[in-house]
């Protein structure tokens, strides 16, 4: 009897754990089933890269072709014009006061940024605050390249990932060096750039690569300045603008640093002067008139958006998407946790899902074509990386949110 109640009893525990992992295993094949079910519609244009950035909207390469400058030396009437041309529209357009100076020279914003510390640096302590990878990159060619530490005090000013360092710390007898904003980690500094003063005797050196046209830049605040016009404007990379307010000048062109050789890209400076042939068009190296002509046609896009104040306004459009998508999901957060200094171009986020499982994430949306190049900086926590700046559409914003989701579940029901 003992035995045959034992059995029974068995039986009814077998059936009701039968029945339990039935259960699961249709609210699994339903989860899956679900999250397999894609979205109806892509984005247009599936290029969020960082670097090089989405084209603008209505690009078209053949209509470069009819400037009448490719093919032509940069140095002859033509080209000249059309360089020098370049230059005062990227005044005109950013508001750069009259008395600054503007060049473009080789190698991208590293180049351009590279030529100011190794021209500039050496004469008095230096700041460097970074919290990210390339500023941490510019810290490290000051002690590691420059050996600024065999003369001069450089004081280090760091923060993780999504965080800022105290800016308030920077003197303003000392030079700094800074990143207006960090690509790899989506913080910027607050708007106004306060902390820099007014009376200051060190120069400010401003690494503004991703935020020049797609933020406001404060250039009193700003002696020199760089950028790449193939982040916001989306144009093509190899090509560096270096921004110089009057004080710059004036420190090329009374301090030379000693047992310093400079190669040919970095001269700027000849006879004691600065060499004002670079700031009308006369390049040091030869550039690319083809990546002249596209940058001539952003700066043409530019002005038809209503200008710098268009482009930023796009920018922050597209943050804003962001930022209702991350309010309605708890799985999804920003990499920098304070609104005041998030980016609105380079959007760093971080999501509910391991390292491995957020390669996969970025892996199946660029799969389905949906968003290419959002793999977060290798540098960086384990993130995705969504460029949002200007030549970005918001309505391509919009139509990626419900594949964030599609892909989330899908990779979290494996």
């Amino acid at each position: 009897m003992l035995a045959a109640r034992t059995a029974t009893a068995f039986i009814g525990v077998a059936r009701q754990t039968a029945a339990a992992s039935s259960t699961a295993a249709i609210r699994s094949f339903a989860i899956r089933s679900l999250s397999a079910v894609a979205p109806s519609v892509k984005p247009a244009c599936p290029e969020f890269s960082s670097g090089p950035c989405k084209k603008r909207p209505g690009y078209d390469v053949s209509s470069l072709v009819n400037a009448g400058t490719l093919g032509r030396s940069h140095r002859s009437k033509v080209g000249k014009a059309r360089l020098k041309f370049a230059i005062e529209e990227t005044k005109r357009l950013l508001g750069i006061p009259s008395d600054y100076l503007v060049g473009i020279v080789p190698a991208s914003d590293t180049g351009a940024y590279e030529m100011a510390m190794w021209n500039m640096l050496g004469q008095r302590d230096v700041d460097i605050f970074h919290w990210e990878s390339f500023g941490k990159g510019w810290f490290g060619d000051a002690v590691s390249h420059l050996n600024l530490r065999d003369t001069v005090r450089v004081n280090e000013y760091t923060a993780d990932y999504g965080a800022i360092p105290d800016l308030g710390a920077a003197n303003k007898d000392h030079d700094v060096c800074f990143t207006f904003n960090g690509t790899t980690s989506g913080v910027r500094v607050p708007e106004g750039c306060d902390f820099i003063a007014d009376d200051r005797t060190g120069l400010t050196l401003c690494d503004a690569t991703s935020a020049c046209f797609a933020m406001n830049m404060p250039w009193e605040k700003l002696d020199v300045t760089t950028f790449s016009w193939q982040k916001v404007l989306g144009g093509e990379g190899a090509h560096g603008v270096l921004v110089l307010s009057p004080r710059a000048v004036e420190r090329l062109e009374t301090y030379t640093p000693e047992n310093r050789p400079l190669p040919k890209i970095f001269r700027m400076v000849k006879k004691g002067k600065v060499d004002r042939a670079i700031f009308e068009g006369a390049t040091i190296n030869t550039p690319s008139m083809l990546c002249v002509e596209d940058y001539v046609d952003a700066l043409q896009w530019t002005e038809a958006e209503g200008g710098v104040a268009g482009l930023i306004k796009r920018s922050e459009n597209n943050l804003a998407v962001l930022s209702r998508f991350v309010d309605d999901n708890d799985w999804i957060n920003f990499l920098a946790k304070d609104a005041e200094v998030r980016s609105s171009t380079s959007v760093c986020l971080t999501l509910d899902l391991d390292a491995k499982q957020i390669k996969e994430f970025a892996a199946l949306l660029e799969k389905e074509n949906v968003a290419l190049d959002i793999g977060g900086y290798r540098d960086a926590p384990p993130s995705i990386r969504i460029w949002c700046g200007s030549t970005v559409e918001t309505s391509d914003v919009e139509a990626l949110m419900p594949w964030l989701t599609w892909a989330y579940e899908t990779i979290k029901s494996n």
